[in-house]
């Protein structure tokens, strides 16, 4: 395997952090990979407007994103061959078809239902000698994947794999990988040594407050309630990621206070993650997934719901992660949970018995072992 093309999409950034952490990880291994937008074969402009569409309703309209995503769940003949959705998306695969066969790419790898449809079509019309798989960003069986038909289906862990079955995916085609995140995620530096680079104190429990890329959600009325009633000693980070205002918000009105540290978008996640004893996020696929493999105790804020109450659902029930109905009773959680390193150490252990697998690793091992084998049949053909 030489040669491999990343098909994500820009409907937030949890697709193409997917992406760059396969890519990373298959780089290392001496793989090229390269990543492409499957809405840019529609066109880079239509491209443009869904990713802010999306960026749009996602951080203002969170209740209209949550029912966009249940209606398209309770009709899936919204995806099938016949239905508006499937038919615009299959009418524009020319151009990846044609990309596909010109960068001579040895396996297509796809982040997201829409490029997975459009591979599927053109594997169904004139199949290419490629390897093709679909990598899940999230703890549950996406809307649509039934109307997919690409070899290898990567899923977040064993227990997801009754809903794939469900969704009438065949059982050797799933895949229980674990999602994907970058490398240096499963790098752990000593929490002390991380509350150093970073200027925390050792002594102070640490809170990590983020929502994801986007930095969406009621971060500011949580925090706002947190710092109400902050215990002795400790210390918050709030990643606002690429919301410049809330950063500007923010930073007005905390930069005098010593304990509250704001930070926009940065590359130091892994970093913060060592650093911290307590998380505070939205259940992104992507964030939660990270903290997993930190063994970092989650509390979360569930902002826009859709495929997120999965992954909050599945972190709850394995007592890695707790939850609350109103922005007031989430601080009061949080406050309680940094109040007891017990509650936090039982967490941290539910986490341990998870063990979150490195999916990338995964990936690139299965894509490589059928590699393999398709050479060797192919030798034994040409002896015979």
């Amino acid at each position: 395997m030489k040669k491999v093309l990343l098909l994500s999409c820009s409907t937030g950034q949890g697709h193409n952090s997917c992406a760059k952490a396969i890519k990373e990880y298959f780089s290392l291994q001496g793989v090229d990979c390269e990543i492409r937008d499957a809405l840019d074969f529609v066109s880079v402009r239509f491209a443009a407007f869904i990713s802010w569409g999306h960026s749009f309703v996602y951080r203002h309209l969170p209740s209209l994103f949550q029912w966009g995503y249940r209606r398209s769940e309770n009709k899936s003949s919204s995806f099938g061959e016949t239905s508006t959705v499937y038919r615009f998306f299959a009418s524009h695969t020319q151009k990846l078809r044609q990309y596909i066969i010109d960068e001579c790419f040895d396996a297509v790898i796809c982040t997201h239902q829409v490029g997975a449809l459009m591979l599927s079509h053109i594997q169904m019309k004139a199949s290419l000698d490629v390897q093709t798989a679909f990598v899940a960003t999230d703890y549950t069986c996406y809307p649509g994947l039934h109307a997919c038909y690409l070899e290898k289906n990567f899923i977040s862990g064993e227990e997801q794999i009754e809903a794939y079955l469900e969704c009438g995916i065949p059982q050797n085609q799933i895949i229980a990988s674990g999602i994907p995140v970058r490398p240096d995620i499963f790098e752990h530096r000593e929490k002390g040594e991380a509350k150093r680079q970073l200027n925390i104190k050792g002594s102070s429990c640490h809170l990590l407050m983020m929502s994801g890329s986007m930095g969406c959600g009621p971060m500011k009325k949580i925090l706002r309630y947190v710092v109400e009633e902050l215990p002795d000693n400790t210390e918050i980070t709030v990643i606002c990621g690429t919301n410049k205002r809330l950063y500007r918000s923010l930073n007005r009105k905390y930069k005098i206070d010593s304990r509250i540290h704001i930070v926009g978008y940065t590359d130091e996640v892994s970093l913060y993650m060592d650093a911290s004893d307590l998380y505070l996020t939205k259940p992104g696929g992507i964030s939660v997934t990270e903290a997993a493999a930190k063994k970092l105790p989650m509390v979360f804020v569930n902002a826009v719901a859709g495929c997120e109450q999965y992954n909050m659902d599945f972190f709850v029930e394995i007592g890695a992660a707790v939850t609350a109905g109103t922005d007031r009773e989430i601080a009061t959680k949080s406050i309680s949970l940094l109040c007891s390193a017990t509650e936090r150490g039982n967490m941290v252990e539910r986490l341990r018995e998870y063990n979150q697998p490195n999916g990338a690793l995964r990936i690139y091992r299965e894509l490589q072992k059928t590699e393999s084998r398709l050479r060797e049949n192919s030798l034994e053909s040409g002896i015979a």
